[in-house]
């Protein structure tokens, strides 16, 4: 699993590469600045996440983002503000642009894990295509049309859980985080539904929630092309 670390200042890039490190199973990919991670992405890299310093030349964190946000490749990529900068208005602006997360440094080494966490709990395995049809006694087209919604449910529920945990209610956030779980394992996504009930109980962390849903939203993408590859 690829996490793509962005930043221009080297000692501030291997720190953090060497915190991501200690959380295991990831292959790192560094990138000297915001131009540097456009080129590798645009030409095929796909990270699980990618962390990103917002202050840079050539291209800054921010516009970085923007790019990321409007490529229909890697629009729901996890993407992770970083910056020594902690102000209000800058952090209204990055969740504006539709980051998952901010990192403020120096870094903390538990802040990086709960942003991590999540991916390691979706990766695992998902039941077949074949397997998930059988038990629900559905078809292949059938299935597709059940991802595909559950896809724009996650979609709206990104939104919706934002606004519950900026409005501080954390009851309504967890019964629809429950109704996402259920989804999940309705459509065998067994990754993705753990992600989801892995996430602590007490104050939900809303960079973790929204890194959780972007990439459920993946392992869906996953199942839907698993599927396809069957139906040839």
């Amino acid at each position: 699993m690829k996490v793509l670390v962005v930043d221009d200042d080297v000692v501030s890039r291997m720190v953090l590469m060497h915190l991501v490190d200690a959380c295991g199973q990831f292959d790192i990919v560094e990138a000297e600045d915001g131009e540097d991670a456009w080129l590798q992405l645009s030409g095929g890299l796909r990270p699980a996440i990618c962390f990103c310093d917002l202050r840079m030349p050539r291209l800054s964190g921010m516009d970085l983002l923007s790019r990321v946000r409007a490529h229909p490749q890697i629009a729901a990529m996890p993407f992770v503000l970083v910056t020594s900068a902690n102000d209000s208005a800058t952090v209204d602006r990055a969740n504006g642009l539709g980051a998952d997360g901010y990192l403020v440094k120096p870094f903390d080494a538990a802040a990086v894990s709960a942003c991590l966490a999540p991916l390691l709990a979706a990766a695992e395995e998902a039941e077949t295509p074949i397997a998930t049809m059988a038990r629900l006694g559905i078809d292949g087209e059938r299935l597709l049309v059940y991802l595909g919604g559950f896809q724009t449910q996650l979609a709206a529920a990104s939104t919706d859980l934002a606004a519950l945990l900026a409005d501080g209610d954390i009851e309504g956030a967890r019964v629809r985080l429950d109704r996402l779980h259920a989804g999940c394992q309705t459509l065998g996504l067994n990754g993705a539904a753990a992600a989801i009930r892995g996430l602590p109980g007490g104050e939900l962390d809303p960079a973790a929630v929204q890194i959780t849903l972007a990439e459920t939203v993946r392992a869906v993408l996953r199942q839907s092309d698993a599927l396809r590859a069957l139906q040839g």
